[in-house]
């Protein structure tokens, strides 16, 4: 069996291995990263040709599964050539994608409806279905439209945000591995890499002159504006990747206490607070007192402005879900909230375009809590106005999709310990 016949079988047999669980898994990364690993007939450059072939049919997987189980005495394109064509074309993918991509325009277009109007006479159907789950235009309406759905189904650059004003010093080693770092024009020090870059074994990296970062996350507290000298509190921390962004922008004199219920994650923040020289200016705190210049609740969400790395997501997430993700958040906001001094700044952002997560959490919070007034923006880049809020839909700026709502408390109000 040819090499590329080889890897064709091998494909078949990862994603029936896979398909009980795509629809249920939500830790599917975790899942893939177990198959791919525990695999002994794959090296390194296997497993980014069937990590980005997985992730196409993910992304795709409307359009996949039908031709997974064509209909009796249909002879649609094989699924795997239909995914060959679809992902994307690197080093990793490209033989793959020259022999079994035969037939189809060399590049998909850049837009669903091109992809879909090439693929569906091929899969033997008038039209092809919808990449995004039949409840989600109701959470997040124009979501459907182009350019945000082109975008919110396409793989996303890798957004990296730089730590050091020597920017030659991390993008010179990128562009001597052939790398093609791009500078974004809305935030200075913010990189993008296309294609495959592991920029964890780069000595810029290592060094702490550069983080990875999604440019919408960047954007969140660029857009609140950050006074140097504060004391913040990031109330959900996880592994700090704000954290580490809000200590910069405080300052040598500012500092942050950073709590999460997770202790794994946050010990990975205090080795990327090490690894940026920035552990005198970060604390972890298993039970924040205030009270602060400012809150940060960065809530858990449903996920779904990050569906473009995580096209897992759009398929396991339910409505109901998004409801009961709105619940938690809004407690977290009035669990955190008394910890703000008068005249303090609160910050609420999600990961999420699903307006209960977002203007519904932040519209019950005001009314609930008239201590709390919308505050004014800093920057708004590419947010689109939503109420007292900021939305960075993925197609502003090519990133994630997040929002932010910046509230400041005028009154002493309640001040309470959070437990």
């Amino acid at each position: 069996m040819s090499r590329i016949g080889s890897q064709r079988r091998v494909l078949l047999e990862l994603l029936g291995r896979l398909r009980p669980h795509w629809r249920l898994d939500a830790a599917l990364p975790a899942r893939i990263g177990r198959l791919l690993g525990g695999d002994r007939r794959l090296g390194a450059a296997d497993r980014r040709l069937y990590r980005e072939l997985i992730y196409t049919t993910l992304r795709h997987l409307p359009w996949i599964e039908p031709l997974l189980d064509p209909a009796s005495g249909a002879e649609p394109v094989p699924a795997e050539r239909a995914i060959a064509w679809l992902a994307a074309d690197t080093p990793s993918t490209h033989a793959f994608r020259a022999e079994l991509a035969r037939g189809f325009p060399s590049e998909p277009p850049a837009s669903v409806a091109g992809r879909a109007r090439i693929l569906a006479p091929l899969a033997g159907l008038d039209r092809l279905p919808s990449l995004l789950p039949e409840w989600f235009e109701s959470e997040c309406p124009g979501i459907a439209d182009s350019p945000d759905y082109d975008v919110l189904n396409s793989r996303a650059p890798l957004w990296l945000r730089l730590q050091t004003n020597d920017r030659a010093a991390v993008l010179d080693e990128f562009a001597s591995r052939g790398w093609k770092a791009q500078e974004s024009p809305l935030l200075p020090g913010a990189v993008a890499i296309r294609g495959e870059a592991d920029v964890s074994a780069t000595e810029a990296y290592k060094a702490g002159l550069v983080e990875v970062q999604d440019l919408g996350s960047q954007m969140i507290l660029e857009a609140v504006g950050i006074d140097p000298g504060g004391a913040w509190l990031d109330a959900c921390a996880g592994a700090g990747g704000k954290s580490l962004q809000l200590a910069g922008l405080l300052g040598p004199a500012g500092r942050v206490e950073a709590h999460d219920i997770r202790p794994g994650a946050l010990g990975e923040l205090v080795r990327r607070a090490r690894r940026a020289g920035l552990s005198g200016r970060i604390r972890t705190t298993p039970s924040p007192l205030g009270p602060y210049d400012g809150v940060l609740v960065d809530a858990p969400c449903s996920g779904s402005g990050t569906w473009r790395r995580s096209p897992h997501l759009k398929w396991v997430t339910r409505q109901s879900g998004v409801r009961d993700f709105a619940g938690r958040q809004l407690a977290l906001l009035e669990r955190f909230a008394p910890l703000v001094r008068t005249g303090g700044r609160l910050a609420y952002s999600t990961c999420s375009l699903c307006r209960s997560e977002n203007e519904g959490v932040v519209g019950i919070f005001l009314s609930r809590h008239s201590e709390f007034e919308p505050a004014g923006w800093a920057r708004e880049f590419t947010g689109e106005r939503r109420e007292s809020a900021l939305l960075f839909r993925p197609s502003g700026h090519d990133g994630d999709g997040f929002f932010a709502a910046s509230l400041r408390r005028r009154d002493n109000g309640p001040h309470l310990k959070a437990r």
